[in-house]
């Protein structure tokens, strides 16, 4: 999170005797006062009404939208030189995960949606990477551990991101991975300027992952972080992307980089193996969905927590929300409630359905959304709610399309920014922490195993209307993410903001639990909004029972491309929070 002096992160209890801080009603009067201010000079502005925002991009014939500028053009030069949108896709992650180390790279998981414009299907991958086979839940409960350790080497769990790269590359791909690998090789050897704010989160890591061998030798050049407009290369990661593309997936999950991997985690005191990571496969499952007032949104299945969108959206789909209004406490109110219910179920029921067969139709139903609903009080906020009763059983988001109509909704992460602070010798990244994501609980569906995908944030998002693609869009930010994804489909379709005022409206986060096994709640948990919610609707949404913190950060950062197939172009937007960039031509 930001640091500022008028978000000193306060909490905000709605009770009679207790007032709202003043510092905190000074920063939404200054934030009423400017949006006062634009619309006085309203002929200055015709993108957007009372927020900040900007145009969309729109091009006819391909579009990419990602995190980091560079990244974008990386997209688009490799389309222009003959690849297709997963061609583009692969090189402009490859690109993240060396420019933005902060939130992705090759020591993590990733998953993606691919709409395929040959078999008009879409397709999803999961290539998350699994627990070691020979840690077991005793060792953790043996040596006092009531939580998987966030750092080091015990949460660290097979990284999946490279697999995943060529099982979308050797399915839909056109160009060589040498050719799709290339820019970021390049960049990697010559290196790039550091943008201001993944400075600002690489300077805020260093102090608690130098102290792991291999970080300092690979992301402190000169002592320290490198700062806004420094050049940054990293030969080593170049010399790793080589060897993959000279030798495929098995050049990483086989010879010389496992053994450094599996070498230094051990020496860490920790388990990962080079057999768990020969054993490695990603996995194509079938993408779930649910239709929202004629659109169909689809997620992907657990180990992920995607459906949690489709839950909250079932919810909502019976409330009148565009004549509430998108700063109304009645629209903020009944969507936290929403959120409250359907992250009660993921904290009970989603996990590796290889090890818990997580009941999805059930819980994306009709019926169970409205059988969920009845417990919201329109008046009052809930202190907790139960999991439903069914009988049985820091990140970067890319998306890109192609002349041809294909269209790829990916997401890569590594866990808390950068990562477990595991940085074998030589290689050029950090190995990822999702591992921390396991419960410890015996009989709880996400309960550690050897062997297991734990618990996922990660997820990619697409809506299709009358069986063709309308959009690929997704947002980061832990779990913020299913929240995101709720509102920038209710903005859309309800609110009719076009889509790059719908990722930059104010958004709401309400976080019960940071642990997504542990959700239950006995004080309603603390509601978040961004600044550009009016002061009387934040009195209100008090007053209702709702406790409303502050903060300057978490919102999560979105991107999207909509193919209007009306006038047959792709329409970009992407998250003016960060560094995002979305283009075309």
């Amino acid at each position: 999170m930001y640091s500022d002096p008028i978000y000193a992160n306060r909490v905000i209890y709605a009770d009679a005797e207790t007032e709202l801080s003043m510092s905190f009603l000074s920063s939404i009067a200054a934030v009423a006062l400017l949006a006062l201010s634009s619309m006085a000079h309203g002929g200055d502005r015709i993108t957007g009404a009372h927020f900040a925002t900007r145009s969309e991009v729109i091009a006819p014939h391909a579009m990419a939208a990602t995190s980091h500028p560079l990244a974008t053009q990386v997209a688009l030069d490799i389309m222009r030189a003959g690849g297709n949108a997963i061609d583009a896709a692969i090189a402009a992650n490859a690109t993240l995960g060396l420019m933005e180390p902060t939130g992705n790279g090759i020591g993590g998981d990733l998953f993606a949606i691919v709409w395929d414009a040959k078999s008009k299907k879409l397709y999803g991958l999961n290539a998350s990477g699994r627990s070691p086979q020979s840690l077991s839940l005793e060792y953790f409960i043996d040596n006092g551990h009531e939580r998987v350790p966030s750092h080091g080497p015990l949460p660290v769990s097979v990284p999946g991101a490279v697999d995943g790269w060529f099982e979308l590359h050797d399915r839909f791909g056109k160009l060589s991975m040498k050719r799709t690998l290339a820019p970021a090789i390049t960049y990697a050897k010559e290196g790039f300027p550091i943008t201001e704010l993944i400075a600002y989160y690489w300077n805020r890591s260093v102090p608690l992952l130098q102290k792991y061998p291999g970080f300092s030798d690979t992301y402190m050049p000169n002592g320290r972080a490198p700062k806004k407009g420094e050049i940054f290369r990293n030969p080593a990661l170049a010399d790793t992307y080589k060897t993959l593309a000279e030798k495929g997936r098995d050049g990483f999950y086989k010879g010389r980089i496992a053994r450094t991997i599996a070498d230094y985690v051990q020496a860490q005191g920790g388990f990962l193996s080079e057999k768990d990571l020969s054993d490695h496969r990603s996995e194509w499952v079938k993408p779930e969905s649910t239709n929202y007032r004629g659109y169909e949104v689809w997620e992907l299945p657990p180990n992920g927590q995607g459906i949690a969108a489709l839950q909250i959206l079932n919810i909502l789909e019976a409330y009148d929300l565009a004549s509430m209004g998108h700063d109304s406490a009645e629209y903020v109110h009944v969507f936290t409630e929403a959120k409250k219910l359907a992250f009660e179920d993921r904290a009970r029921y989603y996990a590796d359905m290889d090890f818990f067969q997580t009941p999805v139709a059930k819980l994306i139903s009709k019926q169970y959304a409205a059988e969920r609903r009845e417990l919201i009080d329109l008046d009052r906020a809930a202190k907790s709610y139960p999991a439903g009763e069914l009988g049985h059983g820091d990140t970067i988001y890319l998306t890109v399309a192609d002349r041809d109509g294909n269209m790829v909704s990916l997401i890569q992460s590594n866990y808390r920014g950068m990562g477990s602070g595991m940085t074998p010798p030589g290689l050029g990244f950090i190995l990822q922490d999702r591992g921390e994501l396991f419960s410890l609980k015996r009989g709880h569906p996400n309960v550690f195993a050897p062997g297991k995908r734990p618990f996922h944030t990660i997820i990619p998002a697409f809506v299709t209307k009358d069986g063709r693609p309308w959009m690929s869009f997704g947002l980061m930010g832990g779990g913020m993410q299913p929240q995101g994804h709720a509102q920038i489909v209710i903005n859309l379709v309800d609110f009719r903001m076009n889509l790059q005022e719908a990722g930059d409206a104010a958004r709401i986060r309400h976080q019960g639990s940071s642990q997504p096994t542990d959700e239950a709640m006995s004080d309603g948990g603390t509601l978040y909004l961004e600044s550009g919610f009016s002061e009387a609707t934040v009195r209100r949404l008090a007053k209702m029972g709702h406790k409303i913190g502050s903060s300057a950060g978490g919102y999560g950062g979105y991107q999207a491309i909509r193919w209007d197939a009306g006038n047959g172009v792709y329409i970009g937007a992407s998250e003016s929070r960060k560094d995002g960039h979305a283009a075309g031509y």
